[in-house]
């Protein structure tokens, strides 16, 4: 299995995604809102590359449909959750997500030609690397970034799956990103809460009031399940 990981949606220009499985990482957040949101039992989480498309399609969508999404962390005026992974629980089991975020929905957009999508965090990557371990496909991890940056939180994210991966199994890192990713994550995981509130990303949801939102997403392997997209639709993975 090699493994790849893509700082920027854009850097997918030029990768031949039609025999790759793509995992995408928002780890602040929409990659852990999903996550969590599968967890608590909704359906489906279908996914926009921006709000005003999650609102459109949510119209008519009458009891079964919850709008969340996020404009600078915070929700849009009319949708009913944010981007907040703690906001989801058993109340929404059964519920259709129509979602729409600044970076992580645009990335899953983005990496639509890939054969297969995973949603992955620091939450759920040693889930993550045993679905990977099952579709026995070489590997992009997409790093969502952050407003067209680069996020060290996604890198994070990245090197914590890798790392999962190569406690099970040898595989082949195909560049000096990959490695980095590695680096990153084996210097951080003894306290990945500080360095996540440290981060740009961090600093950014600390700034609107949802400290607690960051040390949710720093939790590592806190859940065991992986979301799959397939045409712009989330749902619960098999284990």
């Amino acid at each position: 299995m090699t493994i790849d990981v893509a700082l920027l949606p854009a850097d997918l220009v030029s990768v031949d995604l039609a025999n790759r499985a793509v995992v995408v990482l928002d780890v602040l957040r929409a990659s852990t809102t999903m996550t969590a949101a599968l967890a608590a039992g909704v359906k489906e989480i279908r996914v926009f590359g921006d709000v005003e498309s999650a609102r459109h399609a949510a119209q008519g969508s009458g009891s079964e449909g919850l709008l969340c999404g996020e404009v600078r962390c915070l929700p849009p005026p009319g949708f009913e959750l944010g981007n907040s992974a703690r906001a989801f629980g058993q109340v929404h089991a059964g519920r259709i997500v129509f979602m729409g975020t600044t970076n992580g929905t645009r990335a899953i957009v983005a990496a639509a030609k890939a054969k297969t999508i995973l949603i992955g965090a620091v939450v759920n990557a040693a889930a993550v690397a045993k679905l990977l371990q099952k579709i026995r496909l070489d590997v992009t991890l997409l790093c969502a970034g952050t407003n067209g940056r680069v996020a060290i939180e996604d890198i994070l994210g990245a090197g914590a799956v890798i790392a999962e991966l190569q406690s099970r199994q040898a595989i082949d890192l195909a560049s000096d990103v990959a490695r980095m990713a590695t680096l990153l994550f084996e210097a951080a995981k003894d306290d990945l809460r500080a360095v996540l509130r440290e981060s740009q990303g961090g600093r950014n949801v600390i700034a609107a009031g949802l400290e607690e939102d960051v040390d949710f997403a720093a939790r590592l392997n806190a859940i065991a399940l992986v979301g799959v997209a397939r045409a712009g639709v989330v749902v619960r993975g098999s284990d």
